[in-house]
């Protein structure tokens, strides 16, 4: 899937003259890989919204703003034919056997909970964590009663749905809201302050990065959709490759809690040294006439990282608290992981948001 999504993104970014019909191509195998996998509908508006503008609109002023009197129905009719053809081929036979409703259903588990079993390292594990923290402070200074907090508990590693204890519950609606809202600003960047295909795999990452901290019931694996498209970036800046690095190294070590058997341990381990030595040593040595990739307070994070595992693998399972508390490794990893990936997703935001536009030519 992720080979076929970076076909389709080389395709999109196919600007020189007389590769416009590779935009085309573009939107049909990432039509086809959303109908292999409708978790890219996270990357869907970057898609949306590049190929409008870049496709769409055929001129554009010296300011780099559209020319509105440029649009072409003939290829947005084409591009639109593109993808009803593949969504009639792909669901046609289910509409025909009447057994949509179950298709959607089993894609959009509104009914599995906020989370997935295992936790995502997004902003609502935070929220999770926060909400456990007070409901103790609370029940602590008497300030709960016992026997109205839910027994069933966020923590137990299973998939349920869950009310909150203090905050908020938060409903599939809630979740819409603030992926959509925190999808937005790069949508409008990538429209009103075009930074050519560059700005469009920004911009892609960062819808993939806000549908994994604000989504309802993600799975972990889904942070691979913003690490892959950023390796692309980290050869081109300073700032992109130190992005990448803490994005990679605390979202693979993310996924360890999946590979929880015996015989994975030591494998999991030195892959993880190995692909994360290899990756900082190079970009250092790529940039090594810039400034540092990382700060001190990046450097103490990422060092962490050692520790937290030695006490999750070697350590804890030999306490009185793995028959009691069997979620706290689970729980620890979720929320340390959370804090990279959400100031990776901020420092990308920020770069972003002040850079400058480019791609003033005029197109044909």
């Amino acid at each position: 899937m992720h080979s076929l999504c970076m076909l389709s993104m080389s395709a999109v970014n196919a600007l020189k003259e007389g590769n416009q019909k590779r935009h085309v191509e573009g939107a049909f195998l990432f039509a086809v890989l959303l109908h292999f996998k409708h978790i890219y509908l996270y990357v869907a508006p970057a898609y949306g919204v590049y190929l409008l503008r870049s496709y769409c609109f055929t001129a554009v002023k010296p300011d780099g703003s559209v020319r509105w009197n440029s649009f072409s129905f003939v290829r947005v009719t084409s591009l639109g034919l593109v993808v009803f053809l593949v969504t009639a081929l792909s669901l046609g036979p289910f509409l025909a056997l009447n057994q949509l409703p179950q298709i959607f259903s089993r894609l959009f588990p509104f009914k599995r909970g906020l989370c997935h079993a295992y936790w995502a390292p997004n902003f609502w594990a935070l929220y999770n964590v926060l909400d456990k923290v007070l409901s103790v402070i609370g029940l602590q200074l008497k300030l709960l009663d016992p026997s109205k907090i839910p027994k069933a508990s966020m923590t137990s590693g299973l998939v349920q749905e869950f009310q909150h204890v203090v905050l908020p519950s938060v409903t599939p609606l809630a979740t819409f809201v603030c992926t959509l809202m925190a999808v937005l600003p790069s949508v409008f960047c990538l429209w009103f302050k075009p930074q050519g295909p560059r700005g469009f795999l920004r911009c892609l990452i960062l819808c993939a990065l806000s549908s994994f901290l604000f989504g309802w019931h993600v799975h972990e694996k889904a942070i691979l959709l913003a690490i892959l498209p950023l390796s692309l970036l980290s050869v081109e800046k300073a700032d992109d490759a130190s992005i990448f690095l803490i994005l990679t190294t605390t979202g693979h070590f993310s996924l360890f809690p999946l590979l929880f058997t015996a015989p994975e341990l030591p494998i999991k381990i030195l892959l993880m040294l190995l692909f994360t030595i290899y990756s900082i040593s190079s970009l250092k040595t790529l940039f090594r006439k810039e400034k540092p990739l990382f700060n001190w307070m990046e450097t103490f994070y990422l060092l962490g990282l050692g520790p937290l595992e030695i006490c999750c693998e070697f350590l804890f399972p030999f306490t009185s608290w793995k028959l009691k508390y069997p979620f706290i490794p689970l729980l620890l990893t979720s929320v340390y992981c959370a804090v990279g990936i959400t100031y990776s997703w901020l420092k990308l935001y920020v770069s972003v948001l002040t850079g400058p536009p480019v791609g003033k030519t005029k197109k044909k």
